[in-house]
């Protein structure tokens, strides 16, 4: 059956404004308006481009590379933006090349087969027929060898064929994790953002979860998170929150020093990241009284007591629940003396 979106709102919280849905590619157009590009372009907004989509998906199967480069880049933007044109594309039988494609050894024709395959998965019809033809270890392999931009858009591509839920275990399996990792870790800016959404759909299981944690995803999730210029506080910290559901996740955090970056975002954070790193601190500490002394020396019980007044509802909650678990006579009286401050 297949996932729409990667909603995970059951865990109380609205994801959908911090990732990007990876909606299209965001490679560079031509820098001229060269005769195939406008031809292509024109051809995108009439009303029928049959014929061209026909003439292209044929030049896929050309023996020279330069006319299958060509190809592939009209295909890419003639699905780019238009859904209709998706759904053509791939009924006009685009896709079992473009997956071969991506594994060419030319790296610009490789580029351009992943993008356009991340294009055409933006129509549900077609995430079935591109996941039965293969293509998710082409994906994995462009992300482990290709480009800036084609590892960056098969991230997206991943992303959209695991909303497909049965896909997640597939991709998992297909060895993605490490790479993803790797781009969210050594990616510029676009590279990071595109690996963290990826990753947290992925990581929705728990077999992708204990991957990630072992690929050693905790230092660059919490390096990101403790860079407010990052503009990934948010993403990074959405990420951690269900990599710590497992009990692996809360022993990485803690050896990797997480501590101290959730307890400054509770105290420095938007309203959101602090509700969200509270949330984080209460699940590492329920039933583990040595992270709650851990917590309570790092100085978390005054922002946390400052959330309880002013934070969100939600906030307010697991600050009071958090600070609740302080208390209890089972935790040392370090953390007992700092409550009553």
């Amino acid at each position: 059956m297949e996932t729409r979106n990667c909603d995970h709102s059951s865990n109380g919280y609205d994801f959908s404004a911090t990732f990007s849905d990876c909606n299209s590619d965001r490679s560079g157009e031509f820098s001229t308006a060269s005769s195939p590009s406008r031809r292509c372009l024109i051809a995108s907004a009439s009303e029928d481009p049959d014929d061209l989509i026909h003439q292209l998906v044929s030049n896929l199967h050309s023996s020279s590379i330069d006319a299958q480069r060509q190809a592939a880049l009209e295909l890419r933007l003639l699905a780019k933006h238009k859904q209709e044109n998706r759904v053509k594309i791939a009924r006009a039988g685009a896709v079992r090349p473009l997956i071969a494609l991506m594994s060419s050894t030319d790296s610009q024709l490789q580029e351009y087969g992943v993008t356009a395959i991340l294009n055409l998965s933006l129509c549900d019809e077609n995430k079935d027929v591109i996941t039965k033809l293969g293509a998710i270890r082409p994906l994995v392999k462009a992300l482990r060898t290709g480009t800036t931009t084609a590892k960056e858009n098969s991230a997206c591509a991943l992303l959209r064929l695991s909303q497909i839920e049965e896909n997640k275990m597939v991709i998992g399996r297909s060895g993605a994790i490490p790479h993803l990792v790797n781009l969210l870790q050594n990616g510029n800016s676009r590279g990071k953002k595109d690996a963290s959404t990826a990753l947290y759909s992925l990581c929705s299981m728990k077999e992708n979860k204990i991957k990630a944690i072992e690929a050693g995803i905790m230092k660059p999730i919490l390096e990101l998170m403790a860079d407010f210029e990052s503009g990934m506080v948010d993403k990074a910290a959405y990420v951690l929150s269900i990599l710590v559901s497992v009990r692996e996740g809360k022993t990485a955090l803690v050896q990797e020093d997480g501590i101290p970056v959730l307890v400054e975002i509770v105290e420095v954070g938007s309203n959101r990241q602090k509700e969200i790193a509270s949330a984080i601190l209460l699940q590492i500490c329920e039933e583990n009284s040595t992270v709650c002394n851990m917590v309570a020396r790092e100085g978390a019980i005054p922002p946390l007591i400052s959330l309880t007044e002013t934070g969100t509802t939600r906030a307010k909650q697991k600050a009071n629940a958090l600070i609740d678990l302080l208390r209890r006579p089972s935790n040392d009286n370090t953390a007992m003396e700092l409550v009553a401050r």
